[in-house]
């Protein structure tokens, strides 16, 4: 029995070490997915509450001096001295501040400056003040602390390596802080190790200084930095090169820096980062930082990539295109602009993932592309866990990782996401917009933003009202499931007509899922011709009067609507019975000037009724407010209708009836 438990294991981890061999060259958002969503660095919870005002200050600059050298001697301890000056603006008066710092991880020393006394237990360091501060003053404390020779999967020390990784919530494991996204602050890191050892970190190197058989390393970041993107990484004999990169529009030099383990090389990703980062600046503007750069990792860090500011982690070995695009776009998406909270992820990892996407359409034309996001989608459709990509309450409260960093909803779904919203909007309106939420300096660049931000840039920028498709694709669960018909007739005069109804299947608490959407008419002469329509509710009929024999339609003919299941079938509409939950009546149908609609309802609802026309635009709102169960009859103003086809939509909670109603003069 023995004997087979241990073959069993040689064969998961032979099984492992193959799939990790594969993976340098494969998909960089599922390496990225996993090193978050499988690393040991879990959520610490404190005595924080929602209700709990205690952030009422800004951190403006880290000043970290850390003494790495212990680390670096066998048996290579975690344990470090070092000591941190936070510099804050007061934004409400205040005579202390709270501060996330581990207890198992970190003990606290001393606290000095504008700090008299504090306390620290349940991973939260108090400090009071040596005054009351009002808003707009600025103070400091001085907070000197030691690490713990214990691993808490933000701080990795083995072997000769030294690294940090944060994401969500790891800085305060390695130095006080206020460890949330939404407050970003300037960083000044001195730290010391061997000589031998090179050490990188966030912004630019100002200085390294030999002192004996020690080098200090001074880095310090131009632009503020969330807490989780605050990086040390640091070997012995490390590799180091550097690729120059220059701005063509400010002629600005960029260094890029590979730092990679001994038999490694890189060299193929040097050759191409420099396209890489003119194609992305000229995608989402001009490369935001002063320095930037890639370093792999040991065995520790033994899965895809953590997009530190400057300077993104890489597993072992990990110098595939994929990956680095998608890290290297997370410079833009997640750096430069930072999720306001956890519930923003969407900002950060759907907008990397498509970028990843970009790149290769970019480099591999179209047809590639879409087959990328087709492989997105299928993903999602066979390992959709039923929740929405943002939920409220993240804001708040951190998720696991493995929700917060799952796959299927934050980085496949999230990424067909921001593909529709393009279909949508249509490239010409979409890429501009998007440079223009990028490169928003007063409200976005080198700050936060939720995706209500987001949402309201995008809606400026294109002029059009995206309420529906953040609601039902960000904030709802899940994806339409079509049931499509439509029928060929017939017409006079040589002419024929092709008619189309957009089905859904309808399940309690979704909506219906609108969408633009085309459709290919084929012609039986070999021809064809695409239309486009809006749908805005369900069992909405469109007609089309062509003047050559079609022979058949095809629904959404270039996978536009990523994220769907379901059929279109040939069929006539009469010939399908439309629901009778209401007995929804139109009378007379067809009228000319004057028209009464009736309904019955079962049980006690809140109703809708509206009036669209033939290309999906609601015209006329009927009624919208709660009913008791009985029987309704409202009057039907038509006098601004033109001739035409429209259709009455009724809807409750759990139900939706469309008739079609049509005006002959």
């Amino acid at each position: 029995m023995k004997k087979s438990i241990f073959t069993f294991l040689l064969l998961i981890v032979a099984a492992t070490c193959l799939k990790a061999q594969q993976y340098p060259a494969g998909n960089g958002a599922e390496m990225c997915s996993y090193r978050k969503s499988s690393g040991s660095q879990l959520v610490e919870k404190s005595i924080r509450s929602a209700n709990m005002k205690v952030h009422s200050f800004n951190v403006l600059k880290y000043s970290i001096n850390i003494d790495l050298v212990n680390c670096f001697i066998s048996p290579y301890p975690k344990g470090f001295a070092a000591d941190v000056k936070i510099l804050f603006s007061v934004d409400s008066t205040l005579n202390h501040i709270v501060l996330d710092a581990v207890n198992s991880s970190l003990v606290i020393d001393s606290v000095r400056l504008n700090g008299v006394s504090w306390t620290h237990s349940a991973n939260t360091l108090t400090i009071n003040l040596d005054r009351t501060y009002n808003a707009g003053e600025q103070a400091e404390v001085m907070i000197y602390y030691k690490h713990n020779n214990v691993a808490d999967g933000a701080f990795y020390a083995s072997g000769g390596f030294v690294f940090t990784d944060c994401e969500p919530e790891g800085a305060r494991k390695w130095f006080p802080c206020y460890d949330k996204p939404s407050d970003k602050a300037l960083t000044d890191i001195t730290a010391k190790v061997p000589v031998g050892v090179k050490l990188g970190s966030n912004g630019s190197l100002r200085d390294s200084i030999t002192e004996g058989n020690m080098i200090k390393y001074h880095w310090v970041s131009r632009d503020p930095v969330a807490t989780y993107l605050t990086v040390l990484t640091a070997r012995k004999n490390y590799n180091l090169d550097i690729v120059n990169w220059t701005n063509p529009n400010t002629s600005e030099i960029i260094p890029i820096r590979f730092y990679y383990n001994p038999g490694e090389d890189p060299t193929y990703i040097k050759s191409v980062i420099g396209d890489m980062t003119s194609f992305y600046s000229a995608e989402f503007g001009d490369h935001p930082f002063e320095k930037n750069g890639f370093a792999t990792l040991n065995s520790d860090f033994a899965w895809g990539g953590m997009e530190n500011q400057t300077l993104t982690s890489l597993c072992p070995n990990c110098w595939g295109e994929s990956l680095i695009a998608h890290e290297y776009a997370h410079q833009w998406f997640g750096d430069m602009i930072t999720c306001e909270t956890w519930a923003d992820i969407w900002l950060n990892e759907g907008f990397a993932t498509w970028a990843e996407a970009h790149w290769v359409e970019n480099q591999n034309g179209s047809a590639t592309f879409k087959n990328k996001m087709k492989g997105y989608a299928n993903t999602y459709l066979t390992s959709n866990p039923h929740w929405a990509i943002s939920e409220p309450s993240w804001a708040v409260t951190t998720p696991d990782v493995n929700t917060l960093f799952n796959y299927a909803i934050t980085y496949v779904k999230g990424s067909c996401v921001v593909q529709m919203l393009r279909y949508t909007l249509g490239d010409d309106v979409f890429f501009p917009a998007l440079k223009a939420y990028a490169m928003d300096a007063a409200n976005f660049k080198y700050k936060n933003a939720t995706i209500g931000d987001f949402k309201n840039k995008m809606e400026s920028a294109s002029g059009k009202d995206l309420d529906w498709f953040f609601d039902q694709w960000i904030y709802k669960p899940d994806h339409p499931v079509y049931q499509n018909n439509y029928g060929i007739y017939a017409g006079l005069n040589g002419k024929w007509k092709v008619s189309f109804t957009a089905r859904q299947e309808i399940k309690p608490f979704l909506p219906y899922f609108q969408m633009p959407i085309e459709l290919k008419i084929s012609f039986k002469d070999g021809t064809d011709t695409l239309v486009r329509v809006f749908n805005s509710f369900n069992q909405q009929s469109f007609e089309f009067e062509v003047d050559k024999e079609p022979g058949s339609l095809l629904f959404d003919p270039d996978n536009e609507i990523l994220l769907k299941q379901g059929n279109t079938v040939v069929g006539i509409d009469e010939q399908i019975p439309a629901r009778s939950d209401f007995s929804l009546k139109v009378i007379p149908n067809p009228f000319n000037d004057f028209a009464q609609i009736s309904y019955n309802l079962i049980k006690p609802a809140f109703v809708k009724v509206e009036v669209y026309n033939n290309a999906g635009v609601r015209i006329n709102s009927i009624i919208e407010k709660y009913l008791s169960a009985g029987n309704y009859t409202e009057k039907l103003n038509v006098n601004d209708y033109k001739a035409g086809v429209y259709f009455v939509v009724l809807r409750t909670t759990d139900h939706t009836e469309t008739l079609k109603i049509i005006k002959t003069q």
